[in-house]
């Protein structure tokens, strides 16, 4: 029988529409401005007292506040608008202190029975939502420099364990480490043992000043180029987990380039605090204290974190780093004194127990290290402009006796406080990076901005959506109205497809939308156009129906397949702006041959399908039965 589905494709039609209503249903409910309260430590909990103290003082300074909650560990408080959400955060600030963090934040409002489905709204991009933006770069110099520091370390060990003597060894350029022996068999020797165990270094002897023999270890170009990516990847790794642990919601931290990382955080509006969060860039060295007899060049003295009255000389080998942590746990002593208990990877704790297995007796220190990166107006060329000023500190936080051959489990000792001991567990816990970065870029995008964007770009849907549906209507009359309904379903399903996915709606993913309703009603002309074809040359209404979705199904596929194409090549080669046009063109190109192909046929079948047809009305055409 024409035009008749049969009931299990009409069942997947009603299905795929009833999952598309209530996976959309949730955008109608918009997010609430609030703050977000937690901990400054990780030892610092937000209690109902804590929510109580923040409430009145907002009720006290005349912010009306809708709701307030505790989700361990943080709380949450629902204001009435943007305004007040600007106003409350340095009040709550200031009533709780600076053992909490108080952000701007967008709290979803969805009913608990969508939830319960894991139904929720679209996320919103930077420019619809508001929030802080950062670019920063990645120093590539110093990340090939800690690893030749690490390598050369390495090398001396196994050079100690071979019993081959040097005279020295030291990090010369960026890609170079430089040994020197007094005997040219001893150096031939370190010859076959790197050539045989490192194969990351291109070897080169020569003959050094007072008639020393040197042996030059030099990266090759593929090694510098693993080694960046690496400081890329463990630094965007180190990156997501400090902001999942500090509580910041929704963020998108992503490479642009080769050397820099985007960071957003959608909802904040302190830059100062985004910046604390994201900008922690400490990391930890063990070296040993040098000997009394160790050799000018191989020692430096460093101050300790406490005093910097008190000083001690140190090594400048390092024996591991914060990036062989795998977990760091804060604790106490058997003297109730804080410490952090930590825990390496397998590679940084055969490192540990080779260097400390020949230091019996001989004290290791742990050297934190803080890069810090300020701006400044400087007049500069008569102007006044920002200059950035970069800094590095260093200082001794334990100095302690190797009483026996440590491992992968270890303690640090003599930090001043239990919050210094949590803060030092959080940042090790969440990763070390693995070269200091600089802020590069931060811009602020406030919620009015962002509601702006937002209102703008639904007009500009709404106007497109409702001249299509205008045409559509006037110009194939019942059929057009089918049509109408079609395109509205096709909208439906593709906002639920975007919460399904979390996809991100950007300002650009906005237009993307506008351009697939555009494309929807185009395959529904050309079906009608098909239909008013074969209508015109005498074909029965039943089968000039069956003749337009069928011969108009292939010029369908090919024009959509080829955009899906082109949609997903953007979505692969652009970011940021272009990749959220692409998505949401993906998407609205996916859900737009369904609808147009099936919901639309089964929708026509069910006015007409399976009954005599005297006449058909489609753009003013009548056909007799």
């Amino acid at each position: 029988m024409l035009n008749k589905f049969p009931l299990w494709k009409n069942m997947i039609i009603l299905i795929a529409v009833a999952i598309g209503f209530i996976y959309a249903l949730p955008n109608l409910y918009p997010d609430d401005y609030a703050v977000q309260i937690s901990g400054a430590r990780s030892s610092t909990q937000v209690d109902e007292r804590t929510l109580e103290r923040a409430v009145t003082a907002l009720e006290e300074a005349g912010i009306e506040v809708r709701s307030a909650e505790v989700d361990e560990p943080d709380g949450l408080i629902r204001l009435a608008g943007g305004e007040a959400q600007l106003k409350a955060r340095p009040i709550v600030q200031a009533a709780l202190g600076n053992d909490y963090l108080v952000a701007l934040n967008m709290a979803p409002s969805t009913p608990d029975w969508l939830r319960s489905i894991g139904a929720g709204p679209m996320k919103l991009g930077l420019d619809l939502r508001g929030g802080v933006h950062f670019l920063l770069e990645v120093d590539m110099e110093t990340a090939l420099k800690q690893r030749l520091e690490a390598l050369s370390g390495q090398v001396k060990q196994d050079l100690r364990d071979e019993r081959i003597r040097y005279r020295g060894g030291e990090v010369a350029g960026a890609q170079n480490i430089v040994l020197t022996f007094r005997d040219e068999s001893e150096r031939d020797k370190a010859f076959s043992l790197v050539r045989d165990q490192y194969n990351q270094f291109l070897l080169d002897e020569r003959r050094g000043d007072d008639d020393e023999y040197e042996l030059v270890l030099t990266l090759s170009e593929a090694q510098v180029r693993e080694i960046e990516d690496y400081a890329v990847e463990q630094n965007l790794t180190t990156l997501r987990n400090r902001v999942n642990e500090l509580g910041v919601a929704e963020p998108l931290v992503q490479q642009q380039g080769r050397s820099r990382i985007v960071v957003e955080l959608p909802g904040v509006q302190d830059t100062a605090q985004a910046k604390r969060v994201i900008g922690a860039t400490a990391n930890l060295e063990f070296r040993l204290e040098a000997r009394q007899d160790a050799p000018a060049g191989t020692t430096e003295v460093y101050p300790f974190r406490d005093s910097e009255n008190r000083t001690a000389r140190l090594e400048k080998e390092v024996i591991a780093s914060g990036d062989s942590v795998a977990n760091a746990q804060q604790g106490f002593d058997e003297n109730g004194q804080p410490q952090v208990n930590i825990t390496m990877n397998s590679a940084g704790g055969d490192r540990m127990n080779r260097a400390t297995r020949d230091a019996i007796q001989r004290r290791m220190a742990v050297l934190f290290i803080e890069y810090k990166s300020e701006t400044t107006e400087r007049r500069v060329d008569g102007e006044m402009k920002e200059v950035e000023k970069r800094s590095v500190e260093r200082g001794i936080i334990s100095l302690a006796t190797i009483q026996s051959a440590l491992g992968s489990s270890f303690r640090i000792t003599g930090l001043d406080s239990v919050a210094e001991a949590a803060e030092l567990a959080l940042l090790l816990r969440a990763g070390s990076l693995a070269a200091p970065m600089y802020f590069a870029e931060e811009r602020t995008i406030g919620p009015s901005l962002g509601q702006k964007n937002i209102d703008a770009g639904m007009m500009s849907v709404a106007l497109g959506f409702g001249l299509v549906l205008i045409y559509m209507a006037v110009f194939y009359r019942v059929f057009g109205l089918i049509a109408n309904l079609t395109l509205t379903i096709n909208l439906m399903m593709l906002i639920a497809c975007m919460s399904i996915l979390s996809a991100t709606l950007t300002l650009p993913g906005i237009a993307g939308i506008v351009l697939t309703v555009g494309m929807a009603v185009d395959a529904n002309v050309l079906i009608f156009e098909r239909i008013k074809e074969e209508l015109k040359s005498g074909m029965p209404p039943q089968s000039a129906i069956n003749a337009g979705y069928s011969r108009a199904f292939v010029s369908i596929v090919d024009a959509n397949i080829t955009t899906l194409l082109v949609a997903v090549i953007l979505f692969a080669m652009g970011s940021g702006p272009v990749k959220g046009f692409a998505v949401t063109l993906c998407i609205g190109i996916l859900t737009s041959m369904f609808t147009s192909l099936l919901v639309s046929r089964g929708i026509v079948n069910f006015a007409f399908g399976g009954r005599k047809i005297e006449k058909l009305s489609i753009g003013g055409k009548l056909a007799n039965a």
